[in-house]
């Protein structure tokens, strides 16, 4: 495929930048990652209305209602070669690069960007403020994934190709990468790195010690960030997360 194939292919949702294989791994569709990046190659800068500047190839997308995409007023975009399904919302301002998939009726609230070739899941919410990290080089890196029927609270950062697994709810505030180790206090262990937030997992901010080597930082009390898995969702949680249809 060519980048022009690849882009209208990846608005359509017939090919995404990272899929779940039969091992249930997420895994880069590189060919489709080199494609994109062919993209912004063969691209020239053009003016745009409203005083903008950008690839002449890659310009916001336009929805009409026969899309049943909810795009409110307000300074949002949706970038080309983003796929976004009938029932999303998108909140202003927010942005969802090239190369995203954003699932039905998932919410992106104000101030919330998705990053290129992240993975959004189907009825997820993106609270105010999160932002979902992108990637495209390396080719073969696996973008963030957010699986069906997470909540992300506002302020949540994702970046460096998490993966949050189905119906996990991460608190507001709450920072995941590769190099913020996540505790699981239910289960008394720490994830691997790499190693996706469980579903239905709940994840909060918090601290640890800093390392021994460090002994000035001891003395001093200081800690480092941290997440912490405190508990796993249940019905209670659930009712308290549930989605106002109304706002449909």
């Amino acid at each position: 495929m060519n980048w022009m194939e690849t882009l209208d292919l990846l608005e359509k949702g017939l090919v995404r930048s990272a899929i779940k294989n039969q091992q249930g791994k997420w895994v880069a569709q590189t060919e489709v990652k080199e494609a994109i990046l062919a993209a912004f190659k063969a691209g020239e800068l053009k003016e745009f209305a409203g005083g903008f500047v950008d690839k002449h190839n890659l310009p916001a997308r336009e929805f009409t209602v026969a899309d049943k995409v909810r795009l409110v007023p307000g300074g949002s975009s949706v970038r080309r070669g983003a796929y976004v399904a009938q029932g999303v919302i998108i909140m202003p301002p927010a942005y969802i690069n090239v190369g995203a998939y954003v699932d039905s009726g998932t919410m992106v609230d104000s101030h919330a960007l998705v990053g290129s070739c992240a993975q959004i899941g189907k009825n997820v919410h993106l609270s105010a403020g999160v932002q979902i990290g992108g990637v495209l080089e390396p080719v073969g890196q696996t973008p963030v994934v957010i699986e069906d029927n997470a909540f992300i609270g506002a302020g949540a950062v994702i970046v460096e190709g998490v993966q949050v697994s189905e119906g996990a709810v991460i608190a507001p505030g709450v920072i995941l990468s590769k190099g913020v180790p996540v505790y699981d206090c239910v289960n008394e262990r720490i994830l691997e790195p790499g190693e996706p937030i469980p579903a239905y997992a709940v994840v909060v901010t918090g601290n640890r010690p800093v390392s021994a080597n460090l002994k000035w930082a001891q003395e001093q009390g200081l800690t480092l960030r941290c997440a912490m898995i405190i508990k796993y969702k249940d019905s209670k949680t659930s009712a308290a997360l549930t989605l106002e249809n109304l706002l449909r």
